[in-house]
């Protein structure tokens, strides 16, 4: 009976000390990103028959049954999903934030509600050179501003052209890493302690990679996974140790486009699908200001062309250019402001085409123009943000559950390790009277 004695406590201590070995690891790794809580699993040694022994009853120990990586492949899954549209949408977000501030502080809003303050201002007296040389410095303002905005708006694409082509890199590398990893797993062993460090680190580059966009996975009994991207309909990104080339084409509007291989590729999700969107944003912007400025210019000059100026000559065009980074101020001049009707004698005080300038003005009104584009961007950015907040909330959602799983819980882990510990000394105190019986039964005899 002694014999069975140490040989069951020998089992206890064995697993005692695998269980704080675990317990010990998981309290190691509380704050290493992407480690994933092991557990140990224990079962009865089972054995039956022998000396002493009734019918099946098993006296023979403990032993470990195995080492359970405690990760849940739905709430990773949703983590993913959650992750990669809170990352979309704050793309999106800080590209239309970009965008506002390009716009309003251009101040073409202010600009041209001065230049057409000026043009009033002209009717007091439309042959007084002040008022003149402050019709054309507003201009020269308005124009300036035009140029400016253009120039920020720009700006704000680069910006997100720079953000996606650098997303675009950092897929393929992690895409790279898969495959390495993929590899790396299809050669491991199941009970192996690198496999299970393995799919840790299989699991962090899929969420990573969910970061830049949408994927779908399907994971093989070796842990390798093969992975989609843009969904379930997306061309194939990882499979097995290949992984293929994500790449991304700039349109002339600034606009972009992605492809893996020869398979062109929607997102809707992830860093990269949000700045696709607000591209696409900025480009239909930067028409409406283009067409804007068009429109000032031609309706404009179309009423400066029926007037005589102050030397009594056709009124010459004021501004030129079709769009607002090529937006001109034509005129320097101060005389050469066609306020009169046309056919006027020089020096005419007669402000006859400069109410016809003023009344086409009026009727183009620019500033409302300019003020629904910056209504425009302003809406769809608070919109985005709504949306951004909610979409946050349930990713929180998602992170906590996922963490509550398979994340380590100090306290938890503080029990387990006390559990364990007063385990292993029972066993060892099993051991010592074991040991203490045999001595004895050998004193005996």
């Amino acid at each position: 009976m002694a014999s069975d004695l140490m040989s069951i406590a020998r089992s206890g201590v064995q697993a005692a000390r695998i269980g704080l070995d675990v317990t010990a690891q998981n309290i190691a790794n509380a704050s290493s990103e992407g480690y994933v809580r092991r557990s140990v699993s224990l079962a009865e040694v089972a054995s039956t028959g022998g000396a002493y022994r009734v019918g099946d009853l098993s006296l023979s120990g403990v032993r470990l049954d195995g080492i359970t990586r405690n990760a849940d492949a739905f709430r990773q899954a949703e983590v993913r999903r959650t992750g990669s549209d809170v990352a979309r949408a704050t793309s999106e977000v800080s590209g239309l934030r970009n965008i506002e501030s390009a716009i309003e502080q251009s101040g073409v809003y202010d600009a041209i509600v001065g230049f057409e303050a000026s043009l009033q201002r002209l009717t007091q007296d439309p042959v007084d050179t002040s008022l003149r040389a402050s019709v054309i410095e507003k201009a020269r303002t308005m124009v300036g501003t035009f140029q400016i905005a253009a120039q920020e708006m720009d700006a704000a694409g680069e910006g997100m052209q720079f953000l996606a082509s650098d997303g675009v890199t950092q897929t393929n590398r992690i895409a790279q890493e898969l495959a390495r990893t993929n590899t790396r797993l299809s050669r491991a062993s199941d009970a192996s302690s690198d496999k299970t460090a393995l799919l840790d680190q299989r699991d962090k580059l899929l969420q990573q990679l969910s970061e830049y966009g949408n994927i779908a996975t399907t994971f093989a009994t070796d842990g390798t996974v093969a992975v989609k991207l843009g969904g379930a309909t997306g061309p194939d990104l990882v499979t097995g140790g290949t992984a293929a080339t994500l790449a991304m084409t700039t349109a002339t509007n600034g606009t972009i486009s992605f492809s893996v291989g020869t398979s062109a590729l929607t997102l809707s999700g992830g860093s990269l699908s949000g700045n696709q969107l607000g591209l696409n944003k900025l480009a239909q912007l930067k028409l409406d200001v283009d067409g804007l400025a068009e429109d000032i210019v031609d309706k404009f000059n179309q009423a400066q062309g029926t007037g005589a100026d102050l030397d009594g000559a056709p009124g010459a065009p004021m501004f030129s250019g079709t769009t607002a980074a090529g937006m001109q101020l034509s005129v320097e001049n101060v005389r050469k402001l066609a306020t009169a009707p046309l056919g006027s004698l020089a020096g005419s005080r007669d402000s006859g085409n400069l109410t016809n300038i003023r009344n086409t003005m009026s009727a183009l009104n620019p500033a409302s123009g300019m003020d629904q584009i910056l209504f425009d961007v302003s809406g769809t950015l608070a919109g985005r943000n709504v949306t951004l907040g909610a979409l946050q909330t349930i990713a929180g959602t998602a992170k906590v559950a996922l963490s509550a799983q398979s994340g380590v819980d100090l306290d938890a882990e503080a029990v387990s390790l006390i559990r364990y510990q007063q385990a292993f000394q029972a066993s060892g105190k099993v051991m010592q009277t074991a040991s203490d019986i045999f001595d004895t039964l050998l004193g005996i005899g």
